[in-house]
């Protein structure tokens, strides 16, 4: 009895999650292997011509039918003129939230100019967009009312099954190089998201649309010796009333004899989402690959609701360098993290 409660308090809240969900955005814990979503200006700083990555999360899977979100991101960098780059990007999420299959895509094609502040160090100032085409859709047949009951269906009269809109970004980030060292790196970011306010309603009303987000991020790579260096990474969001603060470390130990090229590269960590969740995180990079792993440990007020658990997730990272003669691999000066 006392699981039933359980179940039905969470169904509850779900089905208010997915009403919230039509103005707040999806997050993730590896929000640091997700750079396009943060910021459209941190596509291509990266040690890498090209970096293709995808996260997939799922969570409350202890209660009621699973939230999946997959992120997948590409990314292509290239030198212009002077030390400049561009960097052409593409992001596409998948989100299928709840017992009603709420289910949101995004197709999102991105633009990210990298200028050159120095010609001493890595300096780069960078401007990037993002904009594309968003369907949100619902399963009908799963809604279940007291209308349902009598045989007239779920008593939504005017409800949209899908809906799309045209949605945009846009975003600024400074990325220096630390001291002599190529592996010290510091970038500063921020974006706007949802800049045109879309129109979001199954209702077709006019006055419900997507509430604009700001992200702020900062983030530091330092070497601590020949063999491991610590990545810190942070990001305050801030949507409407909602505001979400993460914080965190990954310390990373290189493998092998040669610490210039070594075997492999084993990392852990752990973040912070301030008020909700404690998030251990590991990693392991075979060149060109890198896998991450995270678990959300809740310490919110639905703990106790889902057991104490949380999320998953596990993201995918293929990064390197091209054959060709500018490669970013030969350049001394170049937007790298």
């Amino acid at each position: 009895m006392k699981q039933l409660y359980r179940k039905l308090f969470f169904i509850a809240c779900s089905l208010q999650i997915g009403v919230a969900a039509l103005s707040q955005d999806i997050h993730f814990s590896q929000f640091f292997e997700a750079p396009l979503y943060r910021n459209p200006a941190l596509a291509g700083i990266v040690n890498g011509d090209y970096r293709i990555q995808t996260v997939y999360r799922s969570q409350w899977n202890s209660i009621t039918d699973a939230f999946k979100t997959t992120s997948l991101n590409a990314e292509y960098k290239l030198p212009i003129r002077n030390d400049d780059y561009l960097t052409l990007a593409m992001q596409v999420f998948h989100d299928q939230a709840g017992t009603t299959s709420l289910t949101t895509t995004h197709i999102l094609p991105a633009i990210n100019y990298h200028k050159s502040l120095s010609t001493e160090k890595s300096m780069y100032l960078s401007l990037g967009f993002m904009g594309g085409y968003v369907q949100r859709r619902i399963d009908r047949s799963k809604i279940t009312t007291n209308s349902t009951y009598d045989g007239q269906g779920d008593g939504e009269n005017g409800m949209m099954p899908k809906y799309g809109y045209w949605d945009g970004s846009a975003g600024i980030s400074f990325h220096t190089q630390l001291g002599d060292n190529l592996e010290n790196n510091l970038v500063l970011g921020t974006a706007l998201h949802h800049f045109i306010r879309p129109k979001n309603s199954f209702y077709n009303n006019g006055t419900v649309a997507v509430n604009p987000k700001l992200v702020f991020s900062a983030d530091v790579k330092l070497s601590l010796n020949e063999e491991g260096y610590v990545t810190v990474h942070n990001d305050y969001i801030k949507q409407a009333s909602y505001a979400e603060k993460l914080t965190g470390a990954i310390y990373t130990h290189k493998i092998g004899a040669y610490t210039d090229e070594p075997d492999f590269i084993v990392g852990a960590g752990g973040f912070l989402r301030w008020g909700d969740a404690f998030i251990p995180t590991f990693q392991l990079n075979y060149q060109p690959f890198t896998v991450s792993m995270s678990y959300d440990v809740n310490v919110s007020r639905l703990s106790s609701t889902s057991y104490g658990q949380g999320g998953y997730e596990m993201s995918l990272t293929y990064r390197g360098f091209l054959d060709r003669d500018n490669s970013s691999a030969n350049a001394v000066l170049c937007p790298r993290f």
